[in-house]
């Protein structure tokens, strides 16, 4: 899938141009909200070790990289950097800490709150085979780009939020929920590679997009999957169209974001505040 949809900006041009470039030195850039649940995409010169809490991360040629704050993280998070010149310079994030909503969701289908076991055995087969795909350490540089909100719609559901699910008390909602008609589509919000694509029991259709460097974003509760595993796509390609498979009351996209198994929250590093109204 070859077209596109705007203007596209390689890595290092979209990096230098970030509004949200924060630069701890002349060597050691750092983009991000620097908040709970933020990407980051830092930048050192070419050859530099990067550590991230004393893990390495892979760096790429023109030193761009990638790492994440979890959504309830508080303590500060380390990035060293050993230059190519035997120097090192160490710089610390403490994430601003958030305020999560707390959301009532009734009219879920029960069985999607209350699976039965043989239900449970699927969900916890799927969740495993989503946790190795996030494995994946692509060389890929897209994730270095600004995103585009994949779908216009009403934000029914936000990053973080505590959810009471037909008045049970579940995990804490990772990810963005836009509200529109089914059948929808949905854009590829930058370049990517298709890493997987199923019908899952809670996620219903659900597509999972490799932006490089253990950046991810995916798409659930589809309708129809309209790319394959292994496809490259480009921004503003149709991946999708929004429904309302799996656990969901109504037709809507949530869109998440993973760095790893970390995850994020994918508004915060769109080119605008709030999706396009549908």
């Amino acid at each position: 899938m070859i077209s596109r949809r705007g203007l596209l900006a390689t890595g290092t041009a979209a990096f230098a141009l970030a509004p949200l470039a924060r630069a701890q030195s002349s060597r050691l850039i750092l983009k991000g909200t620097m908040e709970q649940g933020a990407l980051i995409v830092g930048r050192a010169p070419g050859g530099t070790r990067v550590t991230f809490d004393g893990d390495p991360l892979r760096l790429s040629p023109d030193g761009l990289f990638a790492c994440g704050l979890e959504w309830d993280r508080t303590r500060a998070a380390t990035i060293t950097a050993k230059f190519p010149d035997g120097t090192t310079e160490s710089t610390s994030v403490t994430p601003k800490v958030r305020q999560y909503d707390v959301q009532h969701v009734n009219g879920l289908p029960q069985h999607t709150v209350t699976p039965d076991p043989k239900q449970v055995a699927r969900i916890k087969e799927e969740h495993a085979r989503l946790a190795a795909a996030r494995h994946t350490d692509s060389d890929h540089t897209w994730f270095a780009d600004p995103f585009d909100w994949p779908a216009p719609g009403i934000m029914s559901g936000v990053f973080g939020s505590y959810r009471i699910d037909n008045g049970k008390p579940m995990s804490p909602h990772m990810g963005v929920d836009m509200a529109n008609g089914e059948g929808t589509p949905i854009h590829a919000p930058t370049d990517a590679v298709v890493l997987l694509t199923d019908d899952f029991f809670l996620e219903g259709g659900f597509t999972l997009l490799d932006h490089g460097h253990g950046v991810f974003t995916h798409y659930m509760h589809q309708s129809a999957r309209l790319v394959k595993v292994g496809d490259q796509v480009r921004r503003g390609d149709i991946i999708g169209k929004i429904g309302k498979t799996g656990r969901a009351t109504g037709p809507h996209l949530h869109w998440g974001m993973n760095w790893f198994q970390v995850k994020l929250d994918p508004s915060r590093v769109t080119r605008t505040p709030s999706p396009p109204k549908a």
